[in-house]
């Protein structure tokens, strides 16, 4: 099967341009192609996961995946999908966080053989640009009308676009170009609210080398209201398991909605469609099942098969006998604070979050419901280790 059928079988194309020439060319060449991650923190999320799935793919397939990193770019700040100007961050924070992908990355892809991943930091060539040649040869060649009517800069024009953002779309567009120049890059991929970015720099090729590039975006990962998924009580889904440990990671997939498992399958493992179909045939509680097998597998592909067992292993013990559950120790003692016990297992961000989370009659120390946020661990239990229940889903062994 062609990587195009196969891209598009498992749901991963969401737009492209110039369709039937790209298929024809990945089906007869092996080509290098891109994705693009702008370091905005020291770590990679579960929205940089697609792309990452999709390279996995195309390097299985023989093609050669390039890992951009936005050491340049980022220091600019993309406006797509923003309401408002991104935090600039400075030259020593933006390298620390591209140093921390590129060890991520080493995860993902192979570094050695024929078609070898290649990771390029495009600071190399954006930092050290003379301005007015940049304009004079890639500016130009950037219709402001159609800029200004791009999706990306939509909801910036409302709030105020700043010029410097405005330029963000020739930096990507002049990346693209600057990789056909240097590794015949032929594709960019990227998400789709990247699309009018991608067609910038393919566009750039077309009328600097006279060359056909393409542009493939992927998917967003969303949930079923429309909103991202990926976000868990403490914020984003890190792939850093020292930001969302390997078991918060599986707990989020094995809780994730029913009709979201079958998609979540496709784009983010390699399961076989046929396998994936049996396993969500069933649209009741045998949806459960499925559920586990998405969450072990992605776990494992992002942390590594013992940390999948181990998360799968800690999430029977938390509805079974307790013994494999999570668990912490705490240097407290008895008259320890609820509240503070919370905040210091990292169950809740904050004493506020604590507060509310009691409030609303969602907190267990063993089987007893805690009624008051002013009660201490004595108030209901004189044991040295007891279980604080969050919710149904959220399960801590602590051992004072």
């Amino acid at each position: 099967m062609s990587i195009y059928k196969i891209l598009q079988e498992r749901g991963f194309i969401k737009q492209v341009v110039f369709e039937d020439d790209l298929k024809k060319l990945l089906e007869n060449k092996k080509i290098s192609f891109y994705v693009g991650f702008d370091p905005t923190a020291d770590s990679l999320h579960i929205g940089h996961y697609i792309p990452i799935m999709a390279m996995m793919h195309m390097q299985r397939a023989g093609h050669t995946p390039i890992i951009l990193l936005g050491g340049g770019t980022g220091l600019i700040g993309d406006p797509s999908g923003k309401t408002d100007l991104r935090n600039f961050l400075d030259d020593n924070t933006t390298q620390n966080y591209v140093d921390n992908f590129k060890i991520q990355m080493k995860r993902f892809f192979e570094f050695q053989g024929k078609n070898a991943a290649i990771v390029l930091d495009n600071a190399e060539w954006l930092k050290n640009l003379n301005y007015i040649n940049f304009l004079r040869e890639i500016g130009m060649h950037f219709s402001v009308n159609k800029m200004l009517a791009a999706d990306c800069y939509k909801q910036r024009i409302e709030k105020g676009l700043t010029f410097l953002e405005f330029n963000y779309m020739l930096m990507q567009g002049y990346d693209f170009l600057e990789l056909y120049r240097r590794h015949k890059c032929l594709l960019q991929i990227g998400g789709n609210d990247q699309w009018s970015n991608i067609l910038a720099g393919a566009d750039l090729i077309r009328r600097k080398e006279q060359v056909d590039a393409y542009a493939l975006t992927l998917p967003l990962l969303l949930k079923s209201d429309g909103t991202k998924m990926g976000k868990s009580s403490k914020g984003a889904l890190w792939l850093d398991k020292n930001k969302t440990s390997p078991y918060e990671f599986f707990q989020y997939f094995r809780n994730v909605e029913d009709e979201k498992v079958e998609e979540c399958l496709r784009l983010l493992t390699f399961i076989g469609l046929d396998e994936i179909a049996k396993l969500t045939e069933h649209k009741d509680q045998r949806m459960n099942a499925a559920k586990e097998i998405l969450a072990y597998e992605v776990t494992k592909l992002i942390h590594g098969e013992d940390e999948a067992i181990l998360a799968l292993s800690q999430a029977k013990g938390a509805f079974s006998d307790g013994e494999n559950m999570p668990t912490i120790k705490l240097d407290i003692k008895q008259d320890a604070f609820i509240i503070d016990v919370m905040v210091l297992s990292k169950i809740a961000a904050s004493k506020s979050e604590a507060r509310r989370l009691i409030d609303g009659g969602g907190v267990k120390i063993d089987e007893m419901k805690v009624t008051d946020s002013g009660h201490t661990i004595q108030n209901y239990t004189n044991q040295s280790q007891f279980i604080l229940h969050k919710g149904k889903k959220v399960h801590l062994k602590i051992v004072l």
